[in-house]
């Protein structure tokens, strides 16, 4: 090492940047893949409420299409009675309705749950909370989808509304 010259600072013999210590790289590798694991949590959870959707409306929409074939099949009097089959078509729709509305309580719960969880690991320093957990827009559809499912339900048996 060259001798410094007279009237300046001798050379820090440390690195500027320092190799980081093998173990400290291993727990930052894990706390990134702790986060990343939230958010594939997150959007499996996005994934379930989907297949809740999916359910739900195919119930809704076999149930509405019931009511509708019976009830015409009655004005056109080839089917005398249809309060059976109107009942049937009614009850799918409320059923459709319930499954809905569990996943979207489901939905919920999980997500607070969730949250809680990440929330209490990043106050710890074990993972980054750099990544934000966005509303969900699966959430906005399905809860339409519900209200969508009652009014549907309620023109039914009360043969008024947007549906009647």
């Amino acid at each position: 090492m060259a001798e410094p010259r007279a009237g300046q600072p001798a050379p820090d013999p440390t690195p500027k940047h320092p190799a980081p210590h093998p173990l400290d790289a291993s727990a930052e590798l894990s706390a990134r893949q702790t986060g990343m694991s939230f958010q594939r949590t997150r959007l499996s959870a996005e994934r379930t409420l989907m297949a809740a959707i999916r359910t739900s409306l195919s119930l809704i929409g076999f149930g509405f299409t019931i009511f509708q074939i019976f009830r015409e099949l009655h004005t056109r009097g080839i089917v005398e009675n249809s309060r059976a089959a109107r009942n049937f078509g009614v009850a799918l729709v409320l059923v459709g309705v319930v499954m809905i509305l569990l996943g979207i309580g489901y939905h919920i719960a999980f997500m607070y749950g969730l949250r809680s969880l990440r929330l209490q690991l990043e106050e710890a320093g074990l993972i980054h909370g750099a990544s934000a957990f966005p509303v969900s827009p699966t959430l906005i559809v399905a809860i339409l989808l519900m209200i969508i499912g009652i009014l549907a339900a309620g023109s039914m048996q009360f043969r008024m509304g947007p549906f009647g």
